[in-house]
């Protein structure tokens, strides 16, 4: 599934949208930044409300340095995106704790449909748009973490293969 452009600002920066990851390994929610964060989140409530998230695998774990689980490309290589690319937000004084959800991108202003989960507070400088926190479910991307890569590096794909099965919102 591709787009022609970033779809226009459809979210009400002044609600509350929570996302569900249903993963194989069980359930992940976070609370959307719409007020900090409106064109990604407009970009995330978009996809999900077009199942372009639905049975696509979590394709990156990186246990070294960071501690992040990648998802969102529908390719499974972290090549892939919806087709369009959107601008940076809330850089300015940005950190990665645990718990944080952010835009994962290839350079300024790249972003698109892949984001990361961090399940362990992350030394990354302040060039990923926070798309939310995780408000439940930080056991489930505990636990995917303590199994490792599949080839025991650092950076490779889960060793538990991860699968989104259906990524919803609500607000």
């Amino acid at each position: 599934m591709s787009f022609d452009k970033e779809p226009p600002l459809t979210i009400d920066k002044k609600k509350t949208y929570t996302a569900t990851l249903k993963t194989n390994c069980g359930d992940i929610t976070v609370a959307l930044a719409a007020a900090a964060a409106p064109r990604a989140v407009n970009s995330f409530v978009f996809l999900a409300g077009r199942n372009y998230f639905d049975h696509t695998p979590c394709h990156r774990l990186t246990t070294e340095g960071i501690h992040v689980l990648q998802c969102g490309d529908p390719t499974g290589t972290g090549l892939g995106g919806p087709g369009y690319r959107f601008a940076d937000e809330n850089l300015t004084g940005a950190t990665y704790p645990a718990g944080t959800v952010a835009m994962a991108n290839s350079g300024p202003d790249t972003n698109g449909s892949q984001f990361f989960l961090v399940y362990g507070d992350t030394p990354l400088p302040p060039s990923y748009t926070v798309l939310g926190r995780i408000t439940s479910g930080m056991d489930v991307l505990t636990r995917i973490a303590g199994s490792g890569t599949v080839d025991g590096s650092g950076d490779a794909r889960p060793k538990e293969p991860v699968v989104l099965e259906r990524v919803t919102v609500t607000s």
